[in-house]
Protein backbone atom coordinates (compact mmCIF):
# COMPACT_ATOMS: atom_id res chain seq x y z
CA UNK A 1 0.00 0.00 0.00
CA UNK A 2 1.25 3.40 -1.46
CA UNK A 3 1.66 6.45 1.36
CA UNK A 4 -0.52 8.26 -1.05
CA UNK A 5 -3.29 6.40 0.14
CA UNK A 6 -6.60 7.53 2.72
CA UNK A 7 -8.10 5.31 5.74
CA UNK A 8 -11.88 5.47 5.14
CA UNK A 9 -12.16 7.96 8.25
CA UNK A 10 -9.64 10.46 6.28
CA UNK A 11 -11.73 10.04 2.24
CA UNK A 12 -14.94 9.97 4.60
CA UNK A 13 -13.92 13.53 6.31
CA UNK A 14 -12.34 14.92 2.75
CA UNK A 15 -16.03 14.04 1.31
CA UNK A 16 -18.16 14.95 3.88
CA UNK A 17 -19.71 11.80 4.26
CA UNK A 18 -19.65 8.79 6.62
CA UNK A 19 -17.69 5.72 6.73
CA UNK A 20 -20.58 3.48 6.43
CA UNK A 21 -21.49 5.93 3.49
CA UNK A 22 -18.29 4.30 2.09
CA UNK A 23 -18.70 1.04 3.07
CA UNK A 24 -22.16 1.09 1.10
CA UNK A 25 -20.98 2.74 -1.54
CA UNK A 26 -17.78 0.02 -1.76
CA UNK A 27 -20.73 -2.73 -1.40
CA UNK A 28 -22.34 -1.21 -4.30
CA UNK A 29 -19.28 -0.75 -6.63
CA UNK A 30 -19.29 2.64 -6.74
CA UNK A 31 -15.97 2.61 -5.05
CA UNK A 32 -13.51 -0.18 -5.82
CA UNK A 33 -12.83 -2.30 -2.72
CA UNK A 34 -10.84 -1.24 -0.53
CA UNK A 35 -7.04 -2.76 0.10
CA UNK A 36 -6.40 -3.55 4.53
CA UNK A 37 -4.05 -2.86 6.23
CA UNK A 38 -2.76 -5.52 8.54
CA UNK A 39 -4.46 -3.84 11.29
CA UNK A 40 -7.66 -3.85 9.12
CA UNK A 41 -8.17 -0.34 8.18
CA UNK A 42 -9.49 0.00 4.81
CA UNK A 43 -7.42 1.68 2.67
CA UNK A 44 -8.22 4.00 -0.54
CA UNK A 45 -6.49 5.23 -3.38
CA UNK A 46 -6.77 9.37 -3.54
CA UNK A 47 -8.33 8.81 -6.79
CA UNK A 48 -11.19 7.80 -4.54
CA UNK A 49 -12.38 11.57 -3.27
CA UNK A 50 -13.07 12.47 -6.79
CA UNK A 51 -14.82 8.98 -6.88
CA UNK A 52 -17.08 9.97 -4.39
CA UNK A 53 -17.68 13.41 -5.56
CA UNK A 54 -18.55 12.53 -8.44
CA UNK A 55 -20.75 9.85 -6.55
CA UNK A 56 -22.64 12.81 -4.67
CA UNK A 57 -22.96 15.31 -7.83
CA UNK A 58 -24.82 12.67 -9.82
CA UNK A 59 -26.80 11.84 -6.60
CA UNK A 60 -28.25 15.64 -6.51
CA UNK A 61 -29.13 15.67 -10.37
CA UNK A 62 -31.20 12.66 -9.70
CA UNK A 63 -29.06 9.46 -10.65
CA UNK A 64 -30.27 6.68 -8.24
CA UNK A 65 -27.19 4.86 -6.47
CA UNK A 66 -28.33 1.56 -8.77
CA UNK A 67 -27.85 3.39 -11.27
CA UNK A 68 -24.47 5.37 -10.63
CA UNK A 69 -23.80 1.26 -9.95
CA UNK A 70 -24.00 0.32 -13.34
CA UNK A 71 -22.49 3.35 -15.09
CA UNK A 72 -19.63 3.42 -13.21
CA UNK A 73 -19.28 -0.74 -12.78
CA UNK A 74 -19.50 -0.66 -17.24
CA UNK A 75 -16.73 1.95 -17.35
CA UNK A 76 -14.28 0.59 -14.73
CA UNK A 77 -14.81 -2.97 -17.39
CA UNK A 78 -13.73 -0.93 -20.27
CA UNK A 79 -16.86 0.19 -21.80
CA UNK A 80 -18.29 3.69 -22.57
CA UNK A 81 -21.88 3.60 -20.99
CA UNK A 82 -21.82 7.95 -22.33
CA UNK A 83 -25.45 7.05 -24.50
CA UNK A 84 -26.64 5.34 -20.86
CA UNK A 85 -25.61 8.37 -18.65
CA UNK A 86 -27.48 11.06 -21.49
CA UNK A 87 -30.66 8.61 -21.45
CA UNK A 88 -30.86 8.70 -17.62
CA UNK A 89 -29.93 12.55 -18.02
CA UNK A 90 -32.64 13.35 -20.26
CA UNK A 91 -34.93 11.81 -18.52
CA UNK A 92 -33.86 13.19 -15.06
CA UNK A 93 -34.56 16.98 -16.75
CA UNK A 94 -38.32 15.76 -18.26
CA UNK A 95 -38.90 14.52 -14.86
CA UNK A 96 -37.43 17.26 -13.18
CA UNK A 97 -40.04 20.03 -15.86
CA UNK A 98 -42.91 17.90 -14.66
CA UNK A 99 -42.00 18.53 -11.26
CA UNK A 100 -41.67 22.22 -11.74
CA UNK A 101 -44.91 22.66 -13.60
CA UNK A 102 -46.75 21.14 -10.57
CA UNK A 103 -44.94 22.91 -8.26
CA UNK A 104 -45.78 26.12 -10.26
CA UNK A 105 -49.45 25.02 -10.46
CA UNK A 106 -49.61 24.28 -6.22
CA UNK A 107 -47.73 27.85 -6.02
CA UNK A 108 -50.76 29.54 -7.98
CA UNK A 109 -53.17 27.40 -5.93
CA UNK A 110 -51.91 28.26 -2.61
CA UNK A 111 -51.45 32.29 -3.79
CA UNK A 112 -55.13 32.04 -4.47
CA UNK A 113 -55.73 30.20 -1.35
CA UNK A 114 -54.35 32.52 0.95
CA UNK A 115 -55.73 35.92 -1.15
CA UNK A 116 -58.82 33.75 0.22
CA UNK A 117 -58.14 32.94 3.83
CA UNK A 118 -56.96 36.93 4.43
CA UNK A 119 -60.29 37.86 3.01
CA UNK A 120 -62.20 35.41 5.46
CA UNK A 121 -60.15 36.25 8.30
CA UNK A 122 -60.91 40.27 7.32
CA UNK A 123 -64.80 38.91 8.03
CA UNK A 124 -64.16 36.85 11.02
CA UNK A 125 -64.67 38.38 14.81
CA UNK A 126 -61.26 38.45 16.79
CA UNK A 127 -61.35 35.26 19.14
CA UNK A 128 -63.75 33.16 16.27
CA UNK A 129 -62.28 30.54 14.72
CA UNK A 130 -61.83 30.84 10.88
CA UNK A 131 -61.87 27.11 9.71
CA UNK A 132 -59.32 27.67 7.04
CA UNK A 133 -57.95 24.66 7.08
CA UNK A 134 -61.73 22.69 7.26
CA UNK A 135 -62.08 24.96 3.63
CA UNK A 136 -59.81 22.85 2.29
CA UNK A 137 -62.41 19.52 2.59
CA UNK A 138 -65.57 22.12 1.89
CA UNK A 139 -64.41 23.27 -1.48
CA UNK A 140 -62.94 20.38 -3.22
CA UNK A 141 -63.47 21.83 -6.61
CA UNK A 142 -60.68 24.15 -5.74
CA UNK A 143 -58.24 22.15 -4.40
CA UNK A 144 -55.19 20.95 -6.52
CA UNK A 145 -54.08 17.24 -7.52
CA UNK A 146 -50.51 19.02 -6.70
CA UNK A 147 -51.02 18.99 -2.62
CA UNK A 148 -50.88 15.41 -2.71
CA UNK A 149 -48.30 13.61 -0.89
CA UNK A 150 -44.90 13.27 -3.46
CA UNK A 151 -42.75 10.40 -3.25
CA UNK A 152 -38.89 11.32 -4.09
CA UNK A 153 -38.52 10.22 -8.11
Amino acid sequence: MSNDSLRSGELARLTGISADTLRHYEKLGILATSQRTTGGYRMFPRSAVERVQLAQRALQLGFSLYELSEILRTRDNGAAPCHRVLNLAEEKLHSLDQQIEQLQQTQAYMRRLVREWKKKLKHTPPGCKAMLLHSLVDTPKKRSNNLKRRSRP
